[in-house]
C-alpha cells in the first residue's frame, strides 16, 4: 500500500474537527455576550435606582421640617395633596414608575432622622424563581 492510499480522507476528517471546534467556541461566545448584556442592563438599573434615592434625599433635605411628610410605603399611592412634601413624593413616585421596570418606592424615618429609602424592580434573571426577579435598592441615611 502506497502513502498517497493511506492519507485519502485525512483532509476531511480535519476539516469536520475544526468546524465543530469552531461551532463550539462560537457558541459560547454568543452565550458570553448575552450574558454581558444582562449584566450591564442590570447594572444599569441599579445605577438609576441610586440616583433616584439621591433625588429624594435631596428633596427630603430641602424641606426637612416636614420630614414626618415623606413617610410612604409600597403598596400606597402616590399622593394627590399640594403640600411640598406631596408633591414631591408624587414627582419621585412618577420618576421611578417611568425609569424602572414595574418600580416602586417606599420611604421610612424613624424619630432621630434616620431615613431608610427603597426602591423595588423586576428584573429578568435566567432562573425559573420569580422571587429572584425581585431587585431591591436601600439607602440609609440621616436627614
Amino acid at each position: 500500500m502506497s502513502l498517497a492510499n493511506r492519507q485519502r480522507g485525512v483532509g476531511l476528517i480535519e476539516i469536520l474537527v475544526t468546524v465543530l471546534i469552531m461551532a463550539t467556541a462560537l457558541l459560547t461566545l454568543s452565550s458570553l455576550q448575552m450574558r454581558s448584556l444582562q449584566f450591564n442592563q442590570s447594572a444599569y438599573l441599579r445605577s438609576q435606582a441610586n440616583i433616584l434615592a439621591y433625588d429624594i434625599i435631596d428633596r427630603m433635605r430641602l424641606n426637612r421640617n416636614h420630614i414626618t411628610e415623606y413617610v410612604i410605603d409600597y403598596n400606597t399611592g402616590a399622593p394627590t395633596g399640594s403640600s411640598l412634601a406631596e408633591q414631591d413624593l408624587r414627582q419621585w413616585r412618577e420618576l421611578i414608575e417611568k425609569v424602572l421596570p414595574e418600580g416602586l418606592g417606599q420611604i421610612k424615618c424613624n424619630s432621630s432622622g434616620i431615613c431608610t429609602i427603597a426602591i423595588r424592580w423586576t428584573e429578568q434573571n435566567q432562573s425559573d424563581n420569580n422571587d429572584e426577579d425581585i431587585a431591591t435598592f436601600e439607602y440609609t441615611t440621616r436627614v
